[in-house]
Parts: structure tokens; C-alpha cells; sequence
């Protein structure tokens, strides 16, 4: 789940790793379940077809099986490909099955983080991570674990970031 150590600077160190909630993959899970049931179903109704219900049993299976890779394989794993990380430099997102996409913030382009959390997502232990960047562009991370955790961790990188202003007395010319 990491990201690479060689996708890293010399100098950088990751503080959070995550992927989205598992909860990402409960609609798949369901529609795998009603995929098998409705195709075991059909296959028992073939008993009438004699000779050609082994091949009627096998194109039943068939579609439902290349429905659950439309369907369940393809959400598992864009589920699984999607990493989400925070260094002390950078927000890092990686996604793709094949084609991989890569959107990387500097810490110190983050104006402001905030969090959304829904009923659902307060019974999962997740929310979606709300991402102000100083070009005015927002960024939504959905569904990540322990959301609160997370933002916890970019606000202590923002604060650490900020720079502490100084105040000083300029120097005074001298009259000669």
C-alpha cells in the first residue's frame, strides 16, 4: 500500500499511507452475491434442455462471468490501485489499472483541509478529505479511513510549514 521509496525525495518521509475505505467494495460485493444467485437459479431451470445443458449451464456461467468482471473485478481493483499518501513534503495520489495517474501538492500550495463526514461514513469510520490548494482549486480525497486521523496530520505539517514572522527594529542611520 506504501508508495515507492524511489517515488520519494532523498529528504522526504511519508506520514500516512492509505487507500480508499473498503467500503468501496460493498456494491460490488452485492452485485457479485446477485450475480451467482440469479445465475445458480438459471442453471437449475436448464434440467428440460437434455443434451445441451451442460453448454446451456456453461454460457449461463459465462455471462456471469464476464458481468463480474465489469461489474466486481473492475472496481476491486481500482480499489486496490488507489493510493492516497501524505509526506512532509507533498499529498500524493496514485490510481489506474493501466493507465496510471499520478496528482502530486506541495504541503506548502495547501491553503486549507477540512473534512466531510456523513452518517454512513461516521458508521465506517471514513469521509471524504477536503483539500484547498492556493490556486483556488479544491481536491476531494472520498472515502478515506480514519479522515479525522488524517486530517489531524496535514494540519501539524501546514503549521509546521508556516513561516513565524519576526519583528525587528530596522537599523538607524546614523546623522554623520
Amino acid at each position: 500500500m506504501a508508495i515507492s521509496r524511489k517515488q520519494l525525495n532523498h529528504d522526504e518521509s511519508v506520514v500516512v499511507s492509505t487507500r480508499t475505505h473498503a467500503k468501496a467494495l460493498i456494491r460490488p460485493l452485492i452485485v457479485l452475491a446477485l450475480l451467482a444467485t440469479v445465475a445458480g437459479a438459471l442453471g437449475t431451470f436448464t434440467g428440460a434442455a437434455g443434451r445441451a445443458q451442460p453448454l446451456l449451464v456453461a454460457v449461463i456461467w459465462g455471462v456471469a462471468a464476464l458481468l463480474a468482471l465489469r461489474w466486481v473485478g473492475r472496481p476491486f481493483l481500482s480499489w486496490l490501485t488507489t493510493t492516497y499518501t501524505v509526506t512532509d513534503q507533498r499529498l500524493i495520489t496514485r490510481a489506474g489499472i493501466i493507465t496510471r495517474r499520478a496528482h502530486d501538492i506541495p504541503i506548502d500550495r495547501v491553503s486549507d483541509v477540512a473534512y466531510e463526514r456523513g452518517l454512513t461514513d461516521r458508521l465506517l469510520g471514513c469521509g471524504t478529505l477536503l483539500v484547498a490548494v492556493a490556486s483556488e482549486q479544491r481536491v476531494e480525497w472520498h472515502d478515506i479511513p480514519h479522515v479525522e486521523h488524517v486530517h489531524l496530520k496535514i494540519q501539524d505539517l501546514l503549521h509546521e510549514e508556516a513561516p513565524t514572522q519576526v519583528f525587528s527594529q530596522p537599523p538607524r542611520r546614523g546623522d554623520g
